[in-house]
């Protein structure tokens, strides 16, 4: 098995923790749910709103589900010729996160809108692990 499996797999368990945590239990602090955000909370005191949150919250879930499934496919119908690529697709997938999102979560964070404190910091050290991890193996998997 090459280490370009071996990542997948490795992203494909986190990220089914996550779709878990978020239909299950979207108010964990754990598995990067949403309970991180105090304004999940805050959400509650208004229907209307929560209702909306929820509603994001389990399109994420949705999200990563097809995410997940399609990566399933590419490991075990790809051949090795066009592992590779999945790879590089996954490096500019997961490097989306930066535009948008964690500048986002870096202001809540600041803010103080995020628990525990420093929340962001350990998400973006994480997903670019991840980045890297993709990055080395899909370059391996070219030779």
């Amino acid at each position: 098995m090459t280490f370009l499996k071996i990542a997948t797999i490795g992203f494909l368990i986190m990220e089914a923790s996550n779709v878990l945590a978020l239909y299950f239990f979207p108010g964990s602090k754990n598995m990067n749910s949403v309970g991180i955000f105090n304004a999940w909370e805050k959400s509650k005191s208004d229907p209307e709103i929560h209702n909306f949150v929820k509603y994001l919250v389990n399109w994420v879930a949705g999200t990563k589900l097809i995410f997940i499934l399609l990566l399933i496919v590419n490991l075990l119908y790809a051949n090795e010729d066009s592992l590779p690529i999945v790879g590089f697709a996954l490096v500019l997938s997961i490097l989306s996160f930066f535009w948008r999102l964690f500048p986002l979560v870096r202001r809540m964070d600041e803010n103080d809108e995020i628990t525990p404190k420093g929340y962001s910091k350990v998400l973006g050290w994480m997903i670019g692990a991840f980045v890297g991890i993709f990055l080395l193996a899909s370059i391996l998997a070219l030779r």
